[in-house]
């Protein structure tokens, strides 16, 4: 009787053991079939459209690779096709480092389709979108060539048609972010209609160029994964590093504000004016909106704004009274450089843009006098240059 429970015994273990090797089986060969299809569908795509990108490597590619496909000296006719809407020089993620002696010079080597004023248009095509970006400056031309060195290429591999405004606060007195950016603006604005106006801060390098520099529906955050957060978002309202507006999003939220002197608070001054125009703000994903930071210490003359967050309690009451409507500047000389456009302007400070002088109280103070060879510019009058 023991013997003929141990037979039954064995007889089911070993069934048992059939039944779970078959079921291991029948799962790995539904794996096998699906990995079959996966890969079909990814041969599919690789002779498709994407056929000329640059296979990146693990840590990124050459940010310049493609562009000698680029035909030199080729005229634009009225006839020009337009681009395609997806890019096919666009490669993904980009190999980011800081040589030391890198030159201007070795830049505009790099970038022979580039024109005077740092502009550039597809030779082969008819570009989809203008797009001008307003680069905020002072004392950082180390960190300048650098974001040449990457965005030139970057922008060239998205097809656009663009140009580089560096917009460079003359003077000593307290940085102001915000209020060149507002500068920027304008002037962009008056040399050509541009679709897309991209706010980039000197020391930021995007990493991949699926991040498409072009406006969007709603104001856009671009810098959403820097280096220096963990390429993670900070925080839901953050605008700060790289953003995009349209002139028409700028408009509808008064552009932004000229208050913040130094370092903290106008870009979430800025996030909360897109939300009280009825706007949002949209963002690319982590893994395409990736941008590795230049280190560096705090700039001299922008210290930490310690009225920032009285600033920012009052944004709801003062968007609409401080803003594109109310700045004020001089314009101190335009220079059309080989890679970029660059504008100095006097922002005056937080007394105004020609502060009274300090006089002793027996004199009569002299009326204040513009220089010779200013732009003036304000919410009551276009610019006009003076002649000496």
């Amino acid at each position: 009787m023991v013997t003929l429970q141990s037979k039954w015994r064995f007889l089911f273990m070993f069934l048992g053991i059939q039944l779970v090797v078959m079921a291991l089986l029948s799962r790995e060969g539904y794996h096998k079939r699906v990995s079959y299809f996966i890969r079909i569908f990814r041969k599919g795509e690789a002779a498709g459209p994407v056929r000329n990108r640059t296979a990146a490597a693990p840590g990124g590619g050459d940010v310049y690779a493609n562009l000698s496909q680029l035909s030199r000296g080729h005229d634009h006719a009225d006839d020009m096709p337009y681009c395609p809407k997806t890019s096919p020089l666009i490669g993904g993620p980009i190999h980011v480092s800081f040589p030391s002696g890198l030159t201007l010079a070795q830049v505009q080597r790099k970038n022979p389709l580039v024109v005077s004023g740092g502009r550039y248009r597809p030779p082969d095509c008819e570009a989809r979108h203008r797009t001008a970006i307003i680069i905020p400056h002072r004392h950082r031309e180390h960190h300048l060539k650098f974001l040449l060195y990457y965005l030139h290429p970057f922008l060239q591999r998205q097809q656009l048609s663009y140009g580089i405004y560096v917009i460079h606060q003359a003077g000593n007195y307290t940085f102001n972010r915000a209020k060149l950016m507002n500068v920027g603006f304008r002037e962009a604005m008056r040399e050509e209609d541009w679709d897309c106006l991209f706010f980039h801060d000197v020391d930021l390098i995007p990493e991949d160029d699926r991040n498409l520099y072009v406006c969007d529906a709603n104001p856009k955050h671009a810098a959403i994964a820097m280096d220096k957060f963990g390429y993670k978002l900070p925080y839901k309202m953050y605008f700060g590093g790289v953003s995009a507006l349209s002139p028409l999003h700028y408009l509808k939220m008064n552009g932004f504000p000229n208050n913040y002197w130094g370092w903290g608070g106008e870009d979430d001054d800025i996030g909360v004016r897109v939300s009280l125009a009825g706007m949002f703000i949209s963002r690319p994903s982590l893994k395409v909106g990736r941008y590795k930071m230049i280190k560096h210490k705090l700039d001299k003359g922008n210290d930490v704004n310690p009225k920032r967050f009285n600033m920012l309690a009052k944004t709801r009451q003062t968007w609409k009274m401080d803003g594109m409507n109310t700045v004020e500047y001089e314009v101190v000389s335009r220079d059309y450089l080989p890679l970029y456009t660059n504008i100095t302007v006097n922002i005056g400070t937080e007394s105004g843009l020609h502060p009274p002088a300090q006089k002793p109280a027996a004199e009569k103070p002299a009326a204040a006098q513009k220089p010779a060879a200013a732009q003036t510019c304000s919410r009551k009058s276009c610019c006009r240059e003076t002649c000496s």
